[in-house]
């Protein structure tokens, strides 16, 4: 009797939930949209009643399953609105995801990670290795959101100094038949101090919730997170396009953003920055990062210690390039390597397409091979020494294997969750347990760098 009713107290609270927040979307439409949402069109008037059509049968099917089960149906649902994204224009598309994120519309994960995804690295726990790659949320506008969604970490940016507005429209280009993108954005980008403001309002808010915690709560979730919340928050940085001193820049980002990272990405490798790429020639790189390792370690830092750096490279580079990063690397102790950002290239794939033509660095699906020899080359180079992260067309389970077996700890997605939406992380996060599990792994440690062993 009491279990039952429990279970019909559940349902009702969840139904009560649903009712309130579609009142509040109804709310938000009636009042005047904001300035960062661009206004719809019929396609995009077609999304947002569909998107609601979904809150109401969400609502209705609430009441009457248990909280894991409808969040899966959650996730599942979204499959069936991420299809409109693709009518919308490409930038339009992807600043309404970031805005649907940042307001909670999008799904929040309420199952735990199976334990053989979590892992440890740089003295922080992942519940599992499937993060959110760089330019997505370029403005740290929906850190919160994004971690919700079940990924194990989340990297915002790059972010500049000073804002900026980055290159001119369009800029962004999709390739869907190849789940393909060429982007030239250009590190658009409203500055250290706006991202600033946003990660230390989210910061104060989970310190308060922290210390309202009743004594001898479960602080569980706390010691499985970093600095955002449940999941971990890096933070990736970029130069101005103007800017002459391309360290001053990274140093300034270091003082004004560590304290709000559980770890710092010096970004040297986008191809819409001119000059950037130059900065992973061997002595060039070597003074940057011993300049940005000063800065960082003369700051003050608690018991946790300062976010470990580490730095995102281009996958066209020479075997004499990645020999010379790789020393550096392990000269300086860099605490990681991210490989890799986009390609300058069009392979033969993706040619016949008369977007490819379009100037810009290309993501998704083409990238994958290239990225991933990369990776292997790195790992035998630094000898597994440097954690490596894994970025670059992977769009399954099995992909996000195959990285961590060339020699990642951790992999990233971005291009794959464009077209796919929320449901695509839980799918992966299950296609690579059984992946583990299916060669014997017990852990995600076990695997890294196993095709070399």
């Amino acid at each position: 009797m009491a279990a039952t009713a429990s279970r019909n107290y559940v349902k009702e609270v969840l139904s009560q939930r649903a009712r309130i927040g579609l009142l509040r979307g109804f709310r938000h439409f009636s009042s005047s949209p904001s300035p960062k949402i661009p206004q719809l069109s019929k396609k995009g008037r077609l999304f947002t009643g569909a998107t609601l059509g979904l809150v109401i049968a969400g609502g209705a099917y609430a009441s009457t399953v248990d909280e894991g089960t409808f969040c899966g149906w959650l996730f599942s649902a979204t499959k069936l609105v991420n299809p409109f994204f693709a009518y919308l224009d490409p930038e339009v598309a992807h600043r309404l995801g970031v805005s649907a994120a940042a307001r909670g519309w999008v799904p929040r994960e309420k199952r735990p990670d199976l334990p053989i995804l979590g892992l440890e690295m740089w003295g922080r726990k992942f519940s599992n290795p499937v993060g959110l790659a760089a330019g997505f949320d370029k403005n740290a506008e929906a850190v919160e959101g994004l971690l919700g969604l079940g990924f194990g970490f989340v990297e915002v940016g790059s972010v500049t100094p000073f804002p900026q507005e980055g290159n001119p429209k369009p800029r962004l280009f999709r390739l869907p038949q190849e789940c393909a993108v060429i982007n030239r954005y250009g590190f658009n980008s409203e500055g250290i101090v706006a991202v600033a403001k946003r990660l230390g309002a989210q910061h104060g808010k989970r310190k308060m919730d922290e210390t309202s915690r009743a004594p001898g709560s479960s602080n569980d979730e706390v010691k499985h997170g970093g600095k955002a919340g449940p999941g971990i928050l890096g933070v990736n940085l970029g130069k101005n396009k103007t800017s002459e001193d391309a360290t001053a820049d990274y140093v300034q980002g270091v003082h004004t953003l560590s304290q709000y990272a559980d770890y710092l990405v010096i970004n040297v490798s986008s191809p819409n920055t001119p000059g950037l790429r130059m900065l992973q020639g061997r002595k060039q790189l070597k003074d940057l990062i011993k300049k940005v390792q000063a800065a960082r370690d003369e700051m003050q830092w608690g018991e946790e210690g300062p976010p470990p750096l580490l730095v995102k490279i281009a996958p066209d580079l020479s075997k004499q390039d990645l020999e010379d990063i790789a020393a550096v690397a392990l000269t300086l102790h860099l605490d990681g390597l991210i490989i890799s950002n986009t390609t300058v290239s069009r392979p033969d794939v993706v040619r016949k397409y008369p977007v490819a033509e379009e100037t810009g660095g290309l993501s998704g699906k083409p990238l994958f091979d290239m990225s991933t020899n990369v990776l292997k080359e790195m790992y035998i180079l630094t000898r597994g020494k440097i954690p490596l992260v894994g970025c670059g067309g992977i769009c399954s389970g099995e992909d996000a294997y195959k990285k961590i077996r060339s020699g990642a700890s951790l992999v990233q997605l971005y291009t794959a969750f464009a077209y796919e939406g929320p449901a695509l992380i839980p799918q992966i996060k299950a296609e690579l347990a059984e992946c583990l599990e299916r060669d014997g792994f017990k852990s995600i440690h076990e695997a890294v760098g196993a095709d070399f062993r």
